[in-house]
């Protein structure tokens, strides 16, 4: 069997939902044992989020962040379900949890309690808003986009703050935390110590906001809503065409020359107004006026074509299925069939030449079976 980046490492989840879920999830692909611990009769919130759901009635919420992974119940408000929690801990290298702060502390399961049972032991908490003032408040994706300033960028017209199209900030809080456990591997590899890993929901989200929060700390500038548009760049924003919109993203001035060419537009290149990227900002509406015109003329694809051909980024707004029938065009295996999982799964999206992620069993059945895996059948 091929070697597994992570072969050997045993991580006991206490997450749910959706930030912790993705991290263990990712780890498992990197061939770590991952023992997702649920609530009896209900198990983590997300097998009840439909529709939709997959032909054995499962939601697809949960299958999206929970393969690899073995389910083991446990009512942790019970002695001997923190006892068998104790256990299995005893046996690990990693716990990820992301209860509202104080919850573990509460139950015994904190990381100044598991580290005395195991002093190696890496303990990651992802919370809302942090241990400390914030505590008390419930980390939900929605009241973080809103809290954090990403609604206030992100919407079709001032006025108009809109959310994300899927829960970003979680995804991105378990890629955070992904990599905060990653180095505090590296770390005990090279000492043989454990450590605490935090990140918070809002800590993650400002500083996901990188040019905006920059322009904020380092100018002052507070950020509004710009429907497609950029801030700093243009044209970087969609546009209609004689069918659909399309997404053009110039990026310097070489590419602007080459897309004010294929338009069929060269002059716009040395027009003292657009010949630099920060005369074309500060000229947009006037450069976007001329651009609809031309781009109205021709349908999305036409325009696809003819930039991609030129070197121009541009692409036509694709829906999901057209997504994955795109990534399909270009070669890259973005769908995978798992074990024991009734339909396709997205990939795991990093390609490793030396130890390659695998797929070993789709999203868990609500299970007790807390046997080490080297046990189980």
């Amino acid at each position: 069997m091929t070697a597994r980046a992570l072969d050997g490492v045993v991580v006991v989840d206490f997450s749910r939902v959706l930030a912790g879920p993705y991290a263990t999830m990712m780890l498992g692909d990197f061939g770590a044992e991952i023992i997702k611990i649920e609530r009896p009769g209900t198990g983590d919130d997300t097998r009840a989020w439909g529709p939709p759901y997959d032909s054995q009635g499962v939601a697809t919420y949960f299958n999206s962040v929970n393969r690899n992974k073995r389910s083991v119940v446990l009512d942790l408000t019970d002695p001997q379900g923190r006892d068998e929690a104790r256990r299995l801990v005893a046996g690990a290298d990693i716990v990820v949890e992301n209860f509202r702060p104080g919850t573990m502390e509460k139950l015994g399961l904190g990381y100044e309690d598991l580290r005395e049972l195991k002093p190696d032991l890496i303990y990651c908490s992802i919370t809302g808003f942090g241990r400390d003032k914030g505590a008390a408040l419930p980390g939900y994706d929605l009241l973080v986009q809103a809290v954090g300033g990403l609604m206030s960028v992100t919407g079709t017209e001032p006025g108009d703050p809109t959310k994300a199209g899927v829960a970003l900030v979680d995804v991105l809080a378990g890629l955070h935390a992904l990599s905060g456990i990653l180095a505090a591997l590296a770390h005990r590899d090279r000492t043989g110590e454990g450590q605490r890993v935090d990140t918070s929901l809002l800590a993650v989200l400002l500083s996901s906001m990188v040019n905006q929060a920059s322009g904020y700390l380092g100018a002052g500038a507070v950020p509004g809503i710009m429907g497609n548009r950029h801030p700093s760049i243009a044209p970087y924003q969609t546009f209609d065409t004689a069918d659909r919109p399309i997404a053009v993203a110039v990026g310097n001035d070489k590419q602007f020359r080459a897309f004010a060419g294929a338009l069929g537009r060269p002059e716009l290149a040395d027009d003292p107004r657009f010949v630099t990227n920060p005369a074309r900002v500060a000229n947009r509406d006037e450069l976007c006026a001329l651009l609809e015109t031309e781009l109205k003329t021709e349908g999305a694809d036409h325009w696809y074509e003819l930039f991609s051909s030129v070197g121009v980024p541009a692409g036509p707004i694709n829906d999901l299925a057209e997504a994955f029938a795109f990534a399909q065009r270009l070669g890259i295996e973005a769908t995978v069939s798992v074990p024991d999982s009734p339909t396709p799964q997205v990939a795991n999206p990093i390609s490793l030449s030396a130890t390659p992620v695998t797929y070993r069993s789709g999203p868990p059945r609500l299970s007790d079976d807390a046997r080490p895996e080297a046990d189980r059948p």
